[in-house]
């Protein structure tokens, strides 16, 4: 699984072209490079004009940017996503269930699966969420399981999202610029919608009201403000719910009820979205120099008259550390076989592990345990001897906090990008982000977000790394409809 084996490409195999991109290859042949070049820049000005941005900061100058669009969509035939979705399932019923155990009875722990001091002395574990279960013993309603492909049939999890995953208003969007930039392509292939993820997040938050909710739920979705990176994608998510989008300032709480002040009167808020970490939900029970936060919500949260979307210590499942467990949590809670494979991962507080990892960090993919966004992290084949000392120092001084990984030969799709003599269709690798929703039953829509690497060679396709996003296509079974001739279209189609 080393990246020095040449990348599977999605598109090509065995010297020809793989069935599911064969309406997109005969669409490529009929239009050049300056015709997608010029959709390239519509889909620019676009997302430009909608105000689909992130922001990145401590970096000098406008923090607002836009996620570059490829306009070449990555392909899944829906036999692959159907496995896909049945490992991914059988993988969040199992970190849920690993929650509702490790914040109660500690079962895992006792069987000696999981080492105790590894959660229970975790930052990300929460102590004042033992003795409470959340409505329907769910912690981590809406999940972001980050995939990568190595073969025809290799897909690994690279990690789990269970705190605050963003991302879902790209796949929304990168999806409505396809319909809109290319109608007679998007006809010309049975795509499995995404559309109906707003619908099916706003039953799951329904589905997740607490205890003393009185009537039809009243959801709401708490961001941190108009500072934070996601910021766009929370104001997209409430209009597109039709729910409203507060501040801390917009909710306060009496007698244990949380309500959010509105031009009406005061109203009372059964489920709570938070897009907000831990630290800042409540200065009285987390950090007390919050100003984000709501003072007594997490009270009026364990008297059952709110539940709060994901619940607060959900950290504890998608740590770093715990991830190279949670094929044995399938096994203890499901009685089941791991239906998706996790990434041999070193454990560098773990003296034999991090002796191996000191010895071969040229080869290996270096990662804080509790790091995000493609920072702290060191890709050991392109890295230097200098960079590689400075990790090893970390690692020396610090061991828990890091973990190591082969350095996987990530596949690769066609994009749309910048070669030695200007722009052209390259290969470009990829990793793949579903969204799984988890109320009374689990949803997920087909796909997710593909992100993209931009730059040639390199394996960081974070956003706030230079990486970009495409479309994420699963096709129905059966031929496509009139394909013959939408790949006869000119590029309008």
């Amino acid at each position: 699984m080393n990246e020095s084996r040449r990348a599977f490409d999605e598109m090509h195999a065995g010297g020809g072209v793989r069935p599911a991109y064969a309406g997109i290859e005969a669409w490529l042949k009929a239009h050049g490079l300056e015709a997608l070049a010029a959709k390239r820049a519509e889909a620019e000005a676009l997302f430009r004009r909608v105000g689909i941005t992130f922001a990145v900061y401590g970096e000098g100058g406008d923090p607002e940017r836009l996620i570059p669009f490829d306009v070449i969509p990555r392909i899944l035939a829906r036999q692959e996503w159907d496995r896909l979705a049945k490992g991914l399932t059988q993988r969040v019923k199992a970190l849920n269930m690993f929650m509702a155990d490790v914040y109660s009875k500690r079962e895992i722990l006792r069987a000696g699966l999981i080492p105790a001091s590894l959660v229970l002395q975790n930052e990300a574990f929460r102590p004042e969420m033992q003795g409470f279960t959340p409505p329907g013993g769910v912690y981590t309603h809406i999940s972001g399981i980050d995939l990568v492909r190595t073969g025809p049939d290799d897909f690994y999890v690279l990690e789990d999202n269970c705190r605050t995953p963003s991302g879902v208003s790209y796949m929304l969007e990168n999806r409505e610029a396809m319909l809109r930039l290319f109608p007679q392509l998007c006809a010309g292939h049975r795509l499995m919608p995404v559309g109906h993820y707003p619908e099916e997040l706003l039953e799951t938050l329904k589905e997740a009201a607490p205890p003393n909710c009185q009537g039809e739920p009243c959801v709401a979705i708490l961001t941190p403000g108009h500072y934070n990176s996601a910021y766009y994608e929370h104001c997209f998510l409430a209009d597109e719910m039709g729910v409203e989008v507060v501040e801390g300032f917009d909710l306060f709480v009496e007698d244990a009820v949380v309500y959010m002040r509105t031009t009406a009167g005061p109203k009372r808020v059964d489920v709570l979205y938070r897009r907000l970490d831990d630290d800042y939900i409540d200065p009285l029970v987390f950090r007390p120099d919050s100003m984000l936060g709501v003072p007594g919500i997490f009270a009026a949260y364990r008297a059952g008259n709110i539940t709060l979307a994901n619940a607060p210590g959900a950290g504890i499942a998608d740590d770093k550390a715990i991830y190279p467990f949670v094929p044995d949590m399938i096994r203890f809670y499901l009685d089941e076989a791991p239906l998706l494979q996790n990434v041999p991962t070193y454990l560098c507080e773990r003296e034999s592990d991090r002796a191996y990892v000191l010895e071969r960090m040229h080869e290996l993919v270096v990662k804080l345990a509790r790091g995000s966004g493609g920072y702290g992290m060191l890709i050991g084949p392109h890295s230097t001897a200098e960079q590689r000392e400075e990790f090893a120092r970390r690692i020396k001084a610090r061991p828990a906090d890091y973990i190591a990984q082969p350095t996987l030969a990530l596949s690769t799709v066609p994009t749309l990008a910048g070669t030695g003599d200007g722009t052209g269709i390259a290969p470009r690798h990829v990793d793949l982000r579903p969204y799984i929703l988890t109320g009374k039953d689990v949803r997920i829509v087909p796909g997710g977000l593909t992100r993209v690497a931009l730059r040639e060679g390199s394996l960081v396709v974070n956003s706030s790394q230079g990486g970009g996003t495409k479309d994420t296509w699963v096709l129905d079974d059966g031929p496509a409809p009139s394909q013959t001739q939408s790949q006869s279209q000119k590029m309008g189609g």
